[in-house]
C-alpha cells in the first residue's frame, strides 16, 4: 500500500465508519481482472486512491473504463487523490460518511 492508502486504511479499518471495508479487493469480470484499493461490500462501493500517474491521459482513460465496468455491474466508484488523503484526511472521511449515509437511505 502507498502512504496515502495506509493513512486512509487506519481510518477505515475495524468498522470505524460503521461499515466493513476490505482493502486490496480483487474483482474478475470475464477476462477483466482488477484490484480495488478499498471495497465496501454492503454498499457495493469501490474507493480508489490515485497517485500522480493517474493524471496521465492514458491512465485517466483506463480509470474511466474501469469505473464504467463497475457501474455496469452495479458498483459505485469514488476516487480521491493522494494529496486529498494526505492533506485533507478529515474531508475525505466526511465525504465517505456522506456516501455511506446516502446508501443507507436507499
Amino acid at each position: 500500500m502507498t502512504i496515502a492508502e495506509k493513512i486512509l486504511w487506519e481510518k477505515l479499518r475495524d468498522n470505524q465508519l460503521g461499515v466493513k471495508i476490505r482493502r486490496q479487493e480483487p474483482f474478475v469480470f470475464g477476462t477483466y481482472h482488477y484490484v480495488a484499493d478499498f471495497y465496501c461490500p454492503k454498499n457495493k462501493l469501490i474507493i480508489e486512491i490515485d497517485g500522480g500517474i493517474h493524471n496521465d491521459k492514458d491512465n485517466k482513460d483506463l480509470d474511466e473504463f474501469r469505473a464504467d465496468i463497475f457501474k455496469q455491474k452495479g458498483y459505485q466508484v469514488i476516487r480521491f487523490s493522494n494529496h486529498e488523503v494526505l492533506h485533507k484526511t478529515d474531508s475525505v472521511i466526511q465525504q465517505l460518511k456522506l456516501v455511506f449515509d446516502s446508501c443507507l437511505q436507499h
